[in-house]
Parts: structure tokens; sequence; C-alpha cells
């Protein structure tokens, strides 16, 4: 074993330090170059960061996921089937047989009920997901049950919609945790959360070999993977900040996919013809949340007008095209309940009346924190000159985006550019933007409002109405109102969704991209 993991350590540091002695990638390992230092940690019931559940999906596995070719169904993985009780509070899972994890430990109802129950007590950046079906905690105990060995049951609190809570389970942070080596790895009752952040304990196509933060990530093929042996015997992540970088590794044969090029690097490549270009529109998209707590920002005419100060159209049609598409929205497209609703638009005019009427005519003087990839400082030093028009001096902060979101995350912003994905294909997923019942410094739920320190108690008891609407035209209808409502007043600029683009070496066959992370599984990729 010893030198199977000696040898793996090797080989990455070949590929991934070294990468011009390789005259071309191996053909058992499938080398991708792209930007994830925005990883804090791989353990399903911390991790929060978009990167990470591109690694989580390949080694975990879930009770169940979305299909991805069609993201309104919900499909069986660990689990086979499921019943839903007449009052909508108990769902009853039968659960796969013959699924070992990657240690050789056997999956069972036990499983499940650890790892929601881990997600539950940890109480971390995610619990939300799981408390929001009732399930925290002080009651995990009573409400999540091995029936028996494949049998796994599960009581909310209300009967909520089932397609929301089965969409719910789909993400990520839902992922299964062999119990028995997770425990073996506690340290003082943390549920094995800290050699979680850079280890997996789970069942899925392949298992976490190596994991160095903004330097590389390894996989290596798990053979017993109940769906079959993976086609590839090795996955790779280099970090690479720069896309001209990507590009020159990509067109070099030292990678086989680059993720984040952008479309100065993607025309030639298009024009060339060798490469694939893999499209998805992702459900991931590109805001500023604007920290209600600091003046002036707590006004909302405040906050109309800067979102009056931004050129989306400028953006989307220079430096930003072909990866992303104007979206004023908390609801990517193609989600259910979605609006095609643009009420801002460039106007600096407007934008000096709203701020003459708050009383701040001569403008005022932030600062807006945000990671340091390129587009993200493109678009930071675009507002940063449009704002400037009404008088409002922008000092931008940038760093890498961990820090960015530590920043965030404790409420220490003036302005936060960044993304969100989503955790799962309902609606309800981006109720962050819009719902915030404690807005306390000690609140046990910390969503996006929170983090802006902005409340709205009617629009979030309209948001939970809507997690218990069973009507999908009912439903629908009520988050196109909300929008309407919440674009008016939101401490957010929503900026972009992402249409994400892979350029791709021709010997690779099958890659795919999901809308999300967590559907970025590479089990069928295979190379010539």
């Amino acid at each position: 074993m010893l030198k199977t993991v000696l040898a793996t350590t090797a080989l990455a540091t070949a590929l991934l330090v070294s990468p011009s002695l390789q005259a071309a990638t191996p053909a058992d390992a499938l080398v991708q170059a792209s930007r994830f230092d925005d990883i804090i940690s791989l353990d399903p019931a911390e991790m929060y960061e978009i990167s990470a559940f591109e690694i989580v999906t390949n080694a975990y596995d879930k009770l169940v996921a979305y299909d991805t070719e069609d993201t309104s169904r919900v499909v069986p993985q660990l689990a086979e089937s499921w019943e839903v009780s007449e009052d909508g509070t108990t769902f009853t899972f039968k659960l796969r047989e013959g699924v070992t994890f990657h240690s050789g430990n056997p999956f069972t109802a036990e499983d499940v009920v650890y790892s929601f129950s881990r997600l539950a007590a940890l109480d971390k950046g995610p619990a939300f997901l799981i408390q929001d079906l009732g399930v925290t905690p002080d009651n995990y105990q009573d409400v999540l049950r091995a029936v028996d060995e494949h049998t796994f049951e599960m009581t909310l609190d209300q009967g909520y919609a089932p397609s929301f809570v089965l969409n719910v389970l789909s993400g990520g942070n839902f992922s299964i945790v062999d119990s028995a080596l997770a425990q073996e790895h506690e340290v003082d009752g943390d549920w094995g959360s800290e050699w979680l952040k850079t280890n997996s304990a789970g069942s899925g196509p392949f298992q976490l070999d190596q994991m160095v933060p903004n330097d590389r990530i390894v996989m290596s093929r798990f053979d017993s993977y109940w769906q079959g042996a993976p086609e590839l015997a090795r996955l790779m992540w280099r970090h690479v900040e720069e896309p001209a970088s990507q590009r020159l590794l990509l067109e070099q044969g030292d990678i086989d996919v680059a993720r984040n090029l952008l479309a100065d690097q993607l025309e030639p490549l298009r024009q060339g013809g060798e490469m694939q270009l893999v499209e998805a529109r992702l459900g991931t998209q590109l805001y500023m949340g604007l920290n209600v707590s600091h003046e002036p920002l707590d006004d909302v005419r405040v906050r109309q007008a800067l979102k009056y100060l931004v050129d989306y159209e400028g953006m989307v049609e220079t430096f930003m095209r072909d990866a992303w598409i104007v979206n004023q929205t908390f609801l990517p497209e193609g989600m259910l309940g979605h609006l095609d609703s643009q009420p801002f638009s460039f106007d600096p005019e407007k934008a000096k009346e709203l701020l003459a009427e708050a009383g701040y005519e001569d403008g005022f003087s932030l600062s807006v924190n945000v990671a340091s990839a390129q587009e993200r400082l493109d678009t930071a030093q675009a507002v940063q000159a449009t704002f400037a028009q009404a008088g409002i001096e922008l000092e931008i902060l940038p760093s890498d985006a961990r820090t960015a979101l530590t920043t965030y995350r404790a409420r220490e912003h003036d302005i936060y550019l960044g993304t969100w994905g989503i955790d799962y294909f309902d609606p309800a997923t981006n109720a962050v933007f819009v719902a915030n019942s404690d807005n306390s410094p000690e609140a046990a739920s910390t969503p996006l409002t929170w983090r802006n320190a902005w409340q709205d108690e009617e629009l979030t008891a309209r948001v939970q109405e809507l997690a218990l609407e069973s009507d999908e035209d009912a439903r629908a209808a009520g988050y196109q109102a909300l929008i309407e409502d919440w674009q008016e007043v939101s401490p957010f600029i929503m900026l972009f969704q992402q249409v994400a683009i892979a350029a791709v070496r021709p010997e690779v066959k099958d890659f795919r991209l999901a809308p999300t992370n967590d559907g970025n599984r590479y089990h069928r990729v295979s190379k010539e």
C-alpha cells in the first residue's frame, strides 16, 4: 500500500509541478487546469465553496442525484427507491445492497444516519440545508433512523413539497460518509471533520489521494465502484490562475482540459477547430453583496443607485463575453420560477437622483473584497469606473478567494464581489438571497442575507410558505412575484449567470459539463 501511495505522489509531482518535462499527459489520467483557491474543506458537512463540490462528487455518492440531462428529475443513486407518507413528513428509502466504501467497509443505513447526523450536529455553514427540513442538533437522534440494514427513514417537521425535499437531498452536502472510517479519525468529538478537510471517506468512483491547497488535487480509480470501475486510473487538477497560462499548457499537451479560459483565449481555439469546446449553462451567478450594517448601504435608495451604476451589457459584450449572460434575479435561467426581469440598466443620472434623495449628492467611499482571478478584477475595475461617475470612490481589495470569503462570512466587508452556485435544483436553494430568520451576530444559520446583515421578515415568510407549496405552477408564480419585490430592496447587485466552457484536447472522449459542479462526474471519461 505504501508503494502505491508513493508512486501516485511521485507521478502527481512530475505531472503537476514540472509539466514541461512531459511530452503528453498519461493515457490513463485526466489532467485539468482550473482555479480552486476557494476550497477551504472537502468535508461534505463543511464544504461550501463551488470548487469543492466537483472533487466531492467524484469521491462520494448520495441517496439521490439530479438528472444532468433533465434537471427537473431526481434519480436514484445509493437509494434504489423511496416512499413518502400521506402527510408528507416521513420519507423512507430502500438502499442499494452490495455497495462498499473505498475502505472496504459495507454501506448500510447506519452510514446514512451518521452522515445526515453529522451535517446537523456539526452545525457548520451548510447545516441550514438539513435544518430547513426540521433536522437540528437537538433532534437528529430522534428523526433519523435505520429501520434495518438497507432501509433509512427520515421524519421532517412539516409536510414539504416532495420535489423540494428530494432536490435538497441531491445536494453534495448530503454525500454519504463511511461512518466507521470517519469515527477512526475523530478528534475531540469533531466527527472526523478535521481529517475530512483533505481526505475522503466515500463510495464514489474515485478516491482522494492528495490535496495541496492552491496547487494540486489527485484522485485514483476505485476498482470496486458499484456502477463499474472508471475508465481512467487517475483524475488530476492543477491550480493555474491565469487563463493565458491554461491555454498554453493545453496547446502544449501538458494538460487535457482548460477550465477558465476567457473570450480572448477561446476564440483562437474555436477558429483552429482542433480542440473540443464543451459548454454548459450553469447555476452559478456573479453578484455583489452590500453590507447594510455599514453606512450608507443601509439606505435602500443608495442600494438602488448602485444597481443603476453598473454597465451590465457593456461587460458581457466585451471582457465577459461567451462566459456570462446578464441575470438580475436570484434564480438562474432554467430553474423553476425564474423570471427574465432586468429592471436595472446603466443610468448614472437616475443613480445621482437617488443618491441626492438619500443625502449623498457628493458621493462617498466604499471598498470591495474580491478574489484576484482576472475576470473578477476586470469586473471590479469596470464597476469602479462607473461608480465614479456618481462620485463614489471604490477601493478594490484583491486577495485569494478563501481570504475574500472569510472576510465576507465575518460581515467585515463593505461590498463583496463573488460567485454563488446552487446547492440543488429547486428554487428554495437560492432562498439564501432572500430569507433570514435570525440576523443576530450569534445566529446559527448564516445565509447570504445574514452575511450582508439584511433581514426582511415579510419576504422571509413568503419563502417559507413557498417551500410548503405542492402545486408546481403556484410555486413558480410565487417565486416570480418574489423576484420582482426583492429586486427593489435587496442588498444584492445580481450581475451575471455563468456559461462554462471547457477547452478539451481531441483525444479526450465523453467529457461533459453539468449545470453544477457536483454534476461533473468523470467515471465514463476516457482517452484515445
